[in-house]
C-alpha cells in the first residue's frame, strides 16, 4: 500500500515470518484466536480479550488490529504483526511505544494458537521482533510484562536475557493479578542474539515510528551455523499482553 508503508514490513527467521497482516491474514488470525489461546482456567491477558464466545473473540482480534492502525501516530503506536509458519498464520506478535523518538523503549506482547504451541515458534517470533526493535528501529530497551503464574512466558524472558525490572498489579477477572516486568537492554540483546532474522520493507516506514535506521550487529558464528541449516531446540511458547 503506497500510503501505508507499514504494510511492507516483514521479519524472517528459519522457522517463522512476521508480517503486517493482509485482510486474509487477519481473518485467519481471528479464527485462530476463537479456537483457543490458553487453558480456560488461567487468563494471561490484562485486557481479557479471549473471554467470550468464539464470534466475540474473533471480532476483538480484528478490532484490536484496526484500532491500532486508526490511532497510529509517531508519538504513540502499536505494530501488530502476524506470525506465519509454513504458510499458515499461527499467532500474533506486537511491539508498541510512546514518544519513541525520546525513550527508545518498546513494549512487546504476543500469543500463539493452542495447536501451534510447544514447537519453538514463539521463541523465533520473539527473536524476530527483537531484531526489528533493536536492529531495525534502533531501540535501546525492550519491555515485557508477564503474570507470575505464566511460567512459559517467564522462561522465554529469561532465555532471551531479560532482567527483572519490578512488578505491577492489575485486576483480572475480578481478582488481583501480580505480574513481573522484564527489561532487555540493547547490549544484553547483542550478547545473547542467536537466532538469525532478516528485516524487509522497513525503510519506507521509519518516519511513522519516529525512528532512524538502526545499526545491524555483525552475524555471529551461531547465526552462520543456523543459516546453514542447524535447527534450534523448541522453546516454551508464551502469551503476554
Amino acid at each position: 500500500m503506497q500510503h501505508w508503508p507499514l504494510s511492507g514490513i516483514t521479519v524472517r527467521t528459519p522457522l517463522v515470518e512476521l508480517r503486517c497482516p493482509t485482510p486474509r491474514d487477519l481473518d485467519a488470525l481471528a479464527a485462530l484466536g476463537a479456537e483457543g489461546v490458553h487453558a480456560p482456567g488461567f487468563m494471561p491477558f490484562f485486557s481479557q480479550w479471549t473471554d467470550g464466545d468464539p464470534a466475540t473473540v474473533a471480532r476483538r482480534v480484528l478490532q484490536r488490529h484496526w484500532k491500532a492502525m486508526a490511532d497510529w501516530s509517531p508519538e504513540d503506536w502499536t505494530l501488530y504483526l502476524v506470525v506465519v509458519h509454513d504458510g499458515e498464520v499461527v499467532g500474533s506478535q506486537s511491539l508498541g511505544a510512546r514518544d519513541f523518538t525520546v525513550t527508545r523503549e518498546v513494549l512487546l506482547t504476543s500469543w500463539l494458537g493452542l495447536r501451534h504451541q510447544g514447537l519453538g515458534l514463539g521463541g523465533h517470533a520473539r527473536a524476530a521482533v527483537l531484531e526489528l526493535a533493536f536492529a531495525g528501529l534502533g531501540a535501546q530497551d525492550a519491555l515485557s510484562v508477564v503474570r507470575r503464574e505464566n511460567t512459559a512466558s517467564q522462561a522465554v524472558c529469561r532465555k532471551f536475557g531479560f532482567a527483572h525490572d519490578g512488578t505491577q498489579t492489575n485486576a483480572v477477572r475480578g481478582q488481583r493479578a501480580v505480574s513481573d516486568r522484564y527489561r532487555l537492554r540493547r547490549a544484553d540483546w547483542e550478547a545473547a542474539r542467536v537466532v538469525p532474522a532478516e528485516i524487509g520493507g522497513l525503510e519506507p516506514a521509519l518516519g511513522m515510528f519516529g525512528a532512524e535506521p538502526g545499526t545491524r550487529p555483525p552475524a555471529s558464528t551461531a547465526l552462520a551455523a543456523t543459516l546453514s541449516g542447524v535447527r534450534y531446540a523448541p522453546d516454551p511458547d508464551h502469551a503476554d499482553a
